[in-house]
This record gives C-alpha cells, structure tokens and sequence, in this order.
C-alpha cells in the first residue's frame, strides 16, 4: 500500500510538471499570437491611412498636412520634466515613447500629457546621448496609445516636404511645414564625437518641439525633432535639425531591452585634409583624414595606425603631420571623418573588422580593424 501510494504521488507530480510545461507553452504562444495581432492591427492601421491620405491629394490636389496631422496627432505627447518641457511621441503598445536624450536628461521625475489631456509619470527605459535620443516607457494600459509608424529616411530627398509636430514654447499640438533643407549633415555630442546623418529642415521647430516626430508626407516619421540655428533668444531662424529615422531604427532594440546603445569606435582624433594640407605633405588633391593622435589601447592602436609625429606650421596653424590618412574603409572613399563615422554608424558593430585604407609615406596601404566599443566621454 505504500509503495501504491509513493507511485500515485511520483505520477501526479509528473502530471502536475507536465501540466504546468504545457500552460508556460500555451502562454507563450498566447503572447506571441497577441503581439502578431497588434501588428497586423497596425499594419491595417497605416494601410487606412495611407489610403486615407491619397484620397485627400486626389480630391484637392493640396498636401495633405491636415489628414496627417489628424491622423497622427494622438501619437504625439509633451513632455514635462523639472528642468522644462520638450516632445516625444508612442512607438508600439507597450508604452514605449521615443523622444531625445537632452529632454529627460537628469531628470529625476517624467510626466507624459497626451491629447486627450490624460497626464501619467513616464520610466526611462534608454537613453543614448551620442545619438540625442531616449525612450521612456508609460503604463501600456493608459487608454489612447496610438503608435505611429518609423519610415525610411535614407529614402528621403532634398526638396521633399516634411512637417514637425510637438509643442514648440509648451504651446501644445503644433504642426509647422516644410522641406527637406538638406541630408547628411552633423551636430556635436559628447566627447567631442558628432551625430551623423542629421536632417536639416525649413519646417519651423523651436524649443519644446525636440523629441517630436518629423513626418514625411505619407505621415510616416522620417525624424526626431532636435535642434536648431538661432537668435540669442533662442528663436527659429529657418534652420532645423533632425535626427534621422534609421537611427532610431537601428537602435531602438537595444535601447529598449539593454538601456543603451554601444557605437562602434576606431580610436583616433585628427584633421580632414584641405588644399593646404594636401600641397604641404605633398598629396595630389586634398582628400581624407590625417591622424594626429591615436587613442591609447584603442583599436586603431591595435591595428598599429600611426599619428602624428612633428609640428608644422600650415596657413599659420600648428598641426602635427607625419601621420596616416584614412582615405577609405571596405572599398568606400574617405573624403573626411564624416564618412568615416557615417559608414561605421550605419553598417558596423563593434567586434566586426572592417579594411582601413591609409596613405603612409606616399604608399596606399590596407589595414585591418577590430572596431571596439565607445567609451563614455
């Protein structure tokens, strides 16, 4: 009788395991299923929208600025923190915002206002200053999420009209218009390392509309809304930056799950080679980087990369020469650092080696470099 007893309780604890290994799986796909739904949701969403906007340019042959905005006006949000106010607006239906790194930066409490006038304080779930971009996270039950949808801006065009939506001056729900200005442009961040592939706009942004999208004409979000030239009092001059969509794409899985993004980084600071510079150490057209400093126990250290190593006095500027010019990376030219940081940005992480082409002593040479992690500034 006991052993019977020891039996039935070792079946009914298998039972029981089995029992609860097959309700983890059925959750599971439960929330697989849930999350497929919502996107397909969404997808049909944008599907109506588009079709929505088409219809408007048909009948009045105008731009469509008011269906967009009224399309996507309930994905955009203020935010409000102890040092002021700024915009952002939903990515998906689990609360997540996007907005920029400068708007929540220090802060200590984060409040999110849609609307429909709903206020609810806002975690910070990623921040990355090196792209002035950061994701807060809100309650994924707060009624009214509507996410609005990344496009591509490497597709977009000089000329292309584009909008800006936030809440420029905390003046809520703000929608100017504009052109594409120019591509490829680049701002300062920290450590004396640049943002690449900034969008430069006409669409007029002023403070409190950073962090907000930057929508083509299909009311997709091409940007996030960022900075811009100004007077002293900080008024609009006709020059606005955005930080492109790609970026935001790129990054915003690790934002969300890891709380950063790690840039790869080669390790050396030095001068882009003008016409001077080029006649002075005797190369045929001005054209690359000249290394004047390679960072210690970086990769281009590793990789035996050299730097300068005399001072010379060109156009009445003391710079040291006699080191490597980068002139290109994987078979791509290398006309200045720029190309260099947009190549690595958009196409490398660390770990992955890339092929740095350098002239050193008048002789094209090929080398490999292991890019390494950025370190903090």
């Amino acid at each position: 009788m006991i052993g019977l007893l020891i039996l039935n309780a070792g079946f009914f604890a298998y039972m029981y395991l089995g029992i609860q290994a097959q309700l983890s799986t059925l959750q599971t796909e439960l929330s697989t299923l849930q999350t497929n739904l919502e996107a397909q949701e969404t997808l049909l969403h944008n599907l109506d929208q588009q079709i929505d906007i088409l219809d408007y340019i048909n009948q009045t042959g105008q731009m469509p600025w008011p269906k967009i905005y009224n399309q996507t006006k309930y994905s955009v949000v203020l935010i409000q923190t102890e040092f002021g106010l700024g915009s952002g607006f939903v990515y998906d239906y689990n609360g997540h915002i996007i907005t920029n790194y400068h708007v929540i930066e220090d802060a200590e409490t984060i409040q999110v206002t849609f609307l429909d006038g709903n206020i609810t304080n806002a975690d910070l779930i990623g921040e990355d200053p090196y792209s002035d971009l950061a994701v807060v996270k809100v309650n994924q039950h707060v009624a009214g999420l509507h996410p609005i949808t990344l496009g591509k801006s490497s597709e977009l065009i000089v000329g292309e009209p584009v909008a800006a939506i936030g809440n420029p001056f905390g003046l809520s729900d703000t929608i100017t218009a504009g052109i594409v200005s120019a591509l490829g442009r680049d701002l300062e961040a920290p450590g004396r390392y640049r943002i690449v592939d900034v969008i430069q706009v006409d669409a007029a942004v002023n403070p409190g509309n950073s962090g907000g999208p930057l929508v083509d004409s299909e009311g997709q979000v091409v940007g996030v809304n960022t900075a811009i030239i100004a007077e002293g009092d900080g008024t609009f001059l006709g020059v606005g930056f955005a930080i492109p969509s790609d970026t935001v794409a790129r990054e915003i899985d690790d934002l969300i799950s890891t709380g950063t993004y790690i840039h790869p980084w080669v390790g050396v600071t030095g001068i882009d080679v003008d016409l001077s510079i080029a006649q002075y150490i005797g190369l045929d057209t001005p054209q690359g980087f000249l290394i004047i400093d390679v960072i210690p126990d970086s990769p281009a250290e590793d990789a035996g990369l050299r730097g300068g190593s005399q001072t010379a006095v060109i156009d009445g500027r003391e710079i040291e020469v006699g080191g490597d010019i980068i002139v290109g990376i994987d078979g791509q030219n290398v006309r200045a650092l720029n190309d260099l940081a947009v190549y690595t940005e958009r196409n490398n992480r660390p770990g992955e080696i890339v092929t740095i082409t350098i002239i050193r002593d008048s002789q094209e040479l090929s080398i490999l470099v292991t890019l390494g992690e950025r370190p903090p500034p």
